[in-house]
């Protein structure tokens, strides 16, 4: 092997642990764990309310949009972290490329203002 490739044996190390320790410790608490069942324990709850009618109630697509942009416009906002770090270092330059980035993210935002996106009924 070439020098370059031995340097991700530490990586592949680390994530062969992290999956035999989550399969190990699934498999001994499966295997050491109690199992009492009961009908009580065996009922299906949401946070202590009785679980009434059926759980295959159609969710409204704005839910999900709205969860969508969140995670969206979240994101986004993560790429301003190294940009704040090294705001020194790129100079004016840095500073028009975050005005482009900033602008094209209001103009998204203002979007799907304008398109009611994040109003509920």
């Amino acid at each position: 092997m070439q020098s370059d490739q031995y340097s991700y044996i530490p990586i592949l190390m680390q994530f062969i642990l992290a999956v035999g320790f989550v399969v190990g410790t699934i498999i001994i608490s499966g295997k050491l764990g109690p199992r009492r069942t009961s009908e009580v324990k065996d009922k299906n709850f949401e946070c202590g309310i009785e679980s009434v009618g059926n759980a295959r109630i159609p969710f409204s697509v704005k839910y999900f949009l709205v969860a969508i942009l969140f995670v969206l416009f979240d994101v986004e906002v993560i790429f301003l972290y190294p940009w704040a770090v090294n705001f020194k270092d790129l100079g004016v330059e840095g500073m028009l490329k975050m005005i482009v980035f900033m602008a094209l993210l209001l103009v998204g935002f203002f979007y799907i203002i304008k398109k009611k996106a994040l109003e509920w009924e």
